[in-house]
């Protein structure tokens, strides 16, 4: 009852949406090396053609070779332009001055620094910042604040981490890039499945039967694992709200920004 699938309509559907959302302009992509920054790549030319695509790599001293290589294998396949930006210095003077003590802190200034050299590139070239999370990380907030949450356009927003993989290997993407574990690249070691603690096949259902509005016993039974489990995933979906909702702003005017002024 919770199996995911690839509807036969979603390429396309998000091919359109790229090529009238981005119009006239172009696009830049943070190129990771990981499935999901790889697979939009993918869709992007698709939708733009490679000419109007740029990549930009941006790792540390933690980044791993195979994510230096693979981001690089995406760009030289799909024949856009490539940039690499080291931004080991840039966190290192930024926290000579902010002095951040707690290592998560520093984690997702990294994420931070990342949007704002691809803002940077955007604004300069006339192009828009193309995100990389997939449904599954923005339901639960597994991203950074105004780091790789903030974008112009999210082209996968709308799929899960399993659909995402589907996809990916119906576009083409290399093999060995739809294998590895993903991995925010934030910390040495990290893993998403380790960090979230749950892997990504139970943790789609799990937000898939919350898609459908069935509580919490409900999933557990469907699909039969601890309810606990299943609680989790509702409580990192409450507490990451904020993440989500762009202004908290109290309400004075007749017609308040973001609940009853939506663009």
């Amino acid at each position: 009852m919770l199996e995911l699938t690839l509807p036969d309509y979603a390429e396309e559907t998000i091919i359109r949406f790229i090529r009238d959302f981005v119009g006239d302009k172009n696009a830049v992509i943070g190129l990771s090396g990981g499935l999901d920054s790889s697979t939009v790549a993918f869709l992007c030319v698709k939708a733009l053609g490679k000419d109007k695509v740029l990549g930009v790599h941006m790792p540390d001293s933690i980044t791993p070779k195979e994510d230096k290589e693979d981001a690089k294998l995406v760009a030289e396949k799909l024949g856009i332009e490539f940039r690499t930006i080291e931004i080991g210095e840039i966190v290192e003077k930024m926290n000579e001055k902010i002095k951040l003590k707690n290592e998560m802190s520093t984690a997702n200034l990294k994420a931070r620094i990342r949007m704002a050299i691809l803002y940077g590139i955007a604004n300069d070239e006339n192009r828009l910042v193309t995100g990389t999370s997939n449904k599954s990380e923005i339901l639960i907030g597994y991203f950074t604040k105004y780091g790789d949450g903030a974008s112009d356009f999210a082209p996968i927003g709308d799929l899960y981490k399993t659909q995402v993989r589907m996809l990916a290997e119906k576009l083409g993407v290399p093999s060995r890039i739809i294998s590895k574990a993903p991995t925010a690249g934030l910390l040495p070691g990290q893993s998403d499945e380790k960090e979230i603690g749950i892997k990504y096949e139970i943790l789609d259902k799990i937000l898939y039967g919350m898609e459908l509005g069935f509580n919490e016993n409900k999933i557990a039974e469907i699909l039969d694992i601890d309810i606990k489990m299943v609680r989790r995933v509702f409580e990192m979906h409450e507490r990451s709200r904020h993440k989500r909702v762009m202004l908290y702003i109290p309400k004075i005017g007749i017609r308040s920004v973001n609940t009853d002024w939506r663009e």
